[in-house]
């Protein structure tokens, strides 16, 4: 399995906002000029049914954000603008379509639930109740 992650323009942004895929999904459907880069996060070598591994998986997505809203392969186009709103999109973007609990848990150590239901992060019934 892996989870793409992608950053989109500044216009693509305001409507559509960071995809990220887990295994085939895709979370909408954006035009090639809208892309502004993408990379493929991995979990090879994880057991993603050991804590252990998903916060590895999960220090990879981080990684991701991080490296394509700062320096991606942004050739001839602008920096983001919002570099925090940039890695908040295409972190919890990808949380939210990984849709796995125990990554949910892991980044809800970090952000709260108002965040995680403004990405649309299933948030495990568990935790929602507290």
């Amino acid at each position: 399995m892996s989870t793409k992650i992608r950053t989109y323009t500044k216009d693509a942004l305001s409507s559509l906002g960071v995809a990220a895929a887990a295994c085939a999904l895709v979370a909408g459907n954006v035009a090639a000029r809208d892309v502004i880069d993408s990379v493929q996060v991995s979990t090879r070598g994880l057991d993603m049914n050991r804590p252990t591994d998903v916060r590895t998986f999960y220090s990879r997505l981080e990684n991701a954000a991080w490296m394509l809203c700062t320096r991606g392969t942004r050739v001839a186009l602008e920096p983001v603008d919002d570099l925090k709103g940039c890695y908040a999109k295409a972190l919890g973007d990808a949380i939210r379509s990984a849709n796995m609990p125990m990554l949910t848990l892991i980044y809800l150590q970090t952000h709260t639930l108002q965040e995680a239901a403004a990405r649309a992060i299933k948030v495990p019934v568990q935790v929602a109740a507290k």
